[in-house]
């Protein structure tokens, strides 16, 4: 919550005394950064996050990432335990006529997105396609360990 001080003969200035504006500021970056708008601004770069859908099927997990305007050879994938990252990079279309552009609301830049997998997953056959800016990746679901029956001696 920010105060108004007012001053008899001076201007009305912004006083923040319990410093909320600087939560204000880490709350919108977190929530801007779970919708996939820029999460930081460095010198010159934005880094975002793209949105993932995951679902579960009866063989299989199912990870959708959307990836609009990433080609192919700029995406990266890698499992790590039960962490799958992608990684890429979306670069401006045309470099060279960025002064052009009266309005940019699109997020270029690098982006890096982990999801921790809620089930154990075979890595080994892991498979991902790639289309119309959508990225699938399918990871069949461990086996099942199945009960044993323990046979008990008598003493």
């Amino acid at each position: 919550m920010a105060i108004d001080r007012w001053r008899p003969f001076g201007t009305m200035e912004r006083w923040d005394r319990f410093g909320i504006g600087d939560v204000q500021t880490e709350m919108n970056r977190l929530f801007e950064s779970l919708v996939g708008r820029p999460m930081t601004k460095a010198v010159g770069e934005q880094m975002w996050l793209p949105a993932v859908d995951m679902r579960e099927t009866k063989d299989d997990l199912v990870l959708s990432f959307d990836l609009p305007g990433v080609p192919e050879k700029d995406v990266h994938l890698t499992i790590t335990g039960d962490l799958l990252t992608v990684r890429g990079e979306r670069r401006l279309e045309n470099e060279a006529a960025e002064n052009s552009y009266h309005r940019v609301e699109r997020v270029y830049g690098r982006f890096e997105r982990s999801v921790q997998l809620p089930m154990g997953v075979q890595t080994d056959k892991a498979k991902a396609s790639y289309r119309d800016g959508v990225l699938e990746v399918k990871l069949p679901k461990m086996e099942e360990v199945k009960p044993r029956e323990i046979k008990i001696d008598l003493l």
